[in-house]
């Protein structure tokens, strides 16, 4: 009995309800709470956000058009450079030998070509000559075989007139009409007028022999144009070496500036990994030079980009600067997600799938002038906020 009345009567300094500061901190933390929730909430209404961006740049990779052996690196490591600065120089000596042997070469072909010129120019004019003068022969020749023609028909009516009086005077010989001695000359004169035409006979033959030989000569000379178009095209075979020539002596002349290796663009030098002494071949890594002018590039994720537009603001956070914010501006959007763009892109047509929210690379530019003391370089980290509403 004395146990029960001992349990139910109340303590002195204990009551059923919390303290007041208690329910004050909880309370506090509630609408701590809720105020973050909302500002969340209206942070993920305004802005979008992702932590896989980094910075981008032009980064040129420094290697040889030529091979040869490195007479001269004029660069150090993280040195700054301006476009057209000497980076590397190599032997000149080889291409130097090279560029004059092409020149030879070019001189030569081109005293071929003014050869071949001059004969062209010479070609036509013989065989104009020549065609004129076979033309005066053929026509010389047929004007004697006409005339020798003509000396057959007197001949033959000579002979003929010659024959018919040797024949009365034979007659009349037997009649002591004539005398022997008239009989004797009549018979003489006809032989010798045969002999006449037997002699011009041949000289007809002779005078047609030469009227084809002046027609063999003619139709020769008519092959001059042939004989201009063969010496045209030994004058362009001539032409296209000089052509080829020159090229060789240009292709020299650039492998000899080639040796030295100036700086693409405004920047600084990294990587350097060539030495005085070495050689080096052409397409090799020597070093690279790294552009000032840098930008971003936010990996968003897909579900992210819905109200993502070119040209919105974007606040730009360095992780190498945290205390510093960066104003810049979206430039544009890859067509197409980095993975597809991958080395080896996923191939969802084959096996199981599992649905993996992808990330489309966006280009962000900044709007503001970068601090010389805060140089970025690419790679580095930052975290982009941009402002979709």
């Amino acid at each position: 009995m004395d146990t029960a009345s001992r349990e139910e009567t109340p303590q002195p300094g204990r009551t059923g309800r919390k303290p007041w500061g208690f329910r004050i901190v909880v309370a506090l933390v509630i609408l701590g709470g809720a105020a973050w929730g909302v500002r969340y909430y209206r942070y993920a209404q305004t802005y979008e956000s992702t932590d896989d961006a980094f910075i981008e740049g032009t980064v040129v990779q420094i290697a040889p058009q030529v091979a040869g052996q490195v007479l001269q690196v004029a660069i150090e490591d993280n040195q700054r450079v301006k476009q057209g600065d000497l980076l590397v120089e190599i032997d000149p000596k080889p291409y130097l030998i090279r560029l004059d042997a092409q020149r030879a070469a070019a001189q030569v072909a081109e005293s071929r070509r003014a050869t071949a010129e001059r004969k062209v120019e010479l070609t036509r004019a013989t065989t104009a000559a020549r065609l004129e003068e076979a033309e005066s022969a053929l026509n010389a020749a047929k004007a004697v075989a006409e005339e020798a023609r003509s000396g057959v028909v007197a001949a033959e009516a000579e002979a003929q007139r010659a024959q018919k009086d040797a024949e009365r005077y034979t007659q009349l010989v037997g009649g002591n009409a004539v005398s022997q001695q008239q009989h004797d000359l009549a018979s003489t004169t006809a032989r010798a007028a045969t002999a006449r035409l037997l002699e011009a006979r041949k000289q007809v033959a002779a005078a047609d022999a030469q009227v084809g030989q002046a027609e063999g000569g003619l139709a020769a000379a008519k092959t001059g144009p042939q004989e201009v178009a063969l010496a045209e095209s030994q004058r362009e075979q001539s032409a296209a070496e000089v052509a080829q020539a020159e090229a060789a002596v240009r292709a020299a002349a650039l492998d000899l500036e080639h040796t030295k290796i100036l700086a693409p663009l405004d920047g600084h030098v990294t990587k350097k990994s060539v030495h005085v002494g070495e050689i080096v071949q052409i397409g090799q890594a020597l070093t690279a030079v790294v552009s000032p002018a840098v930008w971003v590039v936010a990996n968003f994720k897909e579900t992210q980009l819905r109200r993502m537009r070119t040209g919105q603001e974007v606040r730009i956070r360095v992780d190498a600067f945290p205390q510093h914010v960066f104003r810049g501006h979206i430039d544009s959007m890859q067509a197409g997600s980095g993975a597809r763009f991958s080395l080896l892109p996923p191939e969802n047509a084959t096996g199981n799938y599992v649905k993996v929210i992808q990330r489309v690379p966006v280009k962000i530019l900044f709007d503001e002038p970068l601090p010389a003391d805060r140089a970025m370089a690419p790679g580095m980290s930052v975290v982009p906020e941009v402002r979709i509403k």
